[in-house]
């Protein structure tokens, strides 16, 4: 294994790890069992790649290359266990700020790791200069997950009201294409999830948010 596959690979077990987290935490947080928790939280790490290569018209990679998937589930259990054997974690005063707290650094770390991999997967599928399609399918591969757990959960999807949360993928995404061309994979790897990252990092300090409605 080179050294560019070596890093891209860690980069996606970081996000897998991260995802798989957040994933596991809503499971927890819905009173699901320990199967409920392994479920939801591989469908957050590996569902928008998934979704990603049904467009792109291939063998989505989780089933190709099962380690992302084995990843996911051993995440998921350890949160689980974690939680299981430390019920003091879950007292309603002290687990939500934390809850919080972990969502907000797992969900952002897996949205800026996802969305640059599926910018990378579709370049490599031969997309190199269809910026709309490359910025559709990093947003896609970065948010699909969290929206698929958040339907199972039966719970408002993320992305529709936390934060700027699609369009800091959004941006990551062009941002990915741009250095990705200019500078290679390896830069917009490591680049893209910072720009998502600190955006979202900074919706949450300053309480961005995106126009809505209020009902009365």
């Amino acid at each position: 294994m080179d050294t560019r596959t070596l890093i891209v690979t860690a980069l996606e077990l970081a996000g897998t790890v991260a995802f798989a987290a957040s994933g596991a935490m809503v499971g927890i947080r819905r009173g699901m069992d320990v199967f409920g928790v392994c479920v939801l939280g591989c469908i957050t790490a590996v569902g928008g790649g998934m979704t990603r290569d049904i467009i792109l018209g291939t063998v989505p990679g989780a089933l190709i290359r099962p380690v992302y998937t084995t990843a996911a589930i051993l995440t998921a259990l350890a949160v689980f266990a974690v939680s299981y054997f430390r019920r003091s974690l879950l007292q309603k005063g002290s687990f939500g700020a934390v809850y919080e707290r972990a969502m907000l650094a797992m969900d952002a770390v897996g949205l800026g790791i996802f969305t640059a991999s599926g910018v990378a997967t579709g370049i490599s599928s031969g997309y190199l200069e269809n910026t709309f399609l490359l910025t559709v399918l990093g947003t896609l591969t970065g948010v699909g997950g969290g929206v698929l757990r958040d339907m199972m959960a039966g719970v408002p999807p993320y992305i529709l009201v936390k934060h700027v949360y699609a369009c800091a993928s959004v941006a990551g995404a062009v941002s990915c294409v741009w250095i990705y061309r200019g500078f290679g994979q390896i830069p917009a790897m490591v680049v893209s999830p910072v720009v998502v990252i600190l955006i979202r990092f900074l919706a949450v300090r300053y309480h961005w948010n995106l126009p809505h409605i209020k009902p009365e």
